[in-house]
């Protein structure tokens, strides 16, 4: 296994400890505003896609936000950003993170 993927594989762990969800919404726009190249497609929506919150927030099953959020891990990894955005993710408070069964 590669070093990114052995560091993919850690924070992943980490972000998913504790019946860990997805970070809540103003947090996750936060994590959004980090991640680099992110672009308004052609075929409009945005690469990544946004984060699930706002009206989404509401209308998302548990894991369709869990995958949203990997796929956003997955792009830092693309962009060299994953140290960044672990160590974002790695100071967030357990309140400011959401919980299997809290949504």
């Amino acid at each position: 296994m590669s070093d990114t993927a052995e560091a993919f594989d850690a924070l992943w762990a980490d972000c998913t400890a504790n019946r860990r969800l997805v970070p809540m919404p103003p947090q996750w726009n936060q994590l959004y505003g980090l991640l680099k190249n992110t672009r308004l497609k052609p075929s409009c929506g945005w690469e990544p896609p946004l984060p699930l919150i706002l009206a989404a927030w509401h209308h998302t099953m548990p894991i369709e936000k869990q995958l949203r959020f990997k796929e956003h891990l997955e792009w830092a990894q693309q962009n060299d950003q994953l140290a960044q955005v672990g160590a974002f993710l790695r100071a967030l408070r357990e309140d400011q993170w959401c919980h299997l069964g809290e949504v």
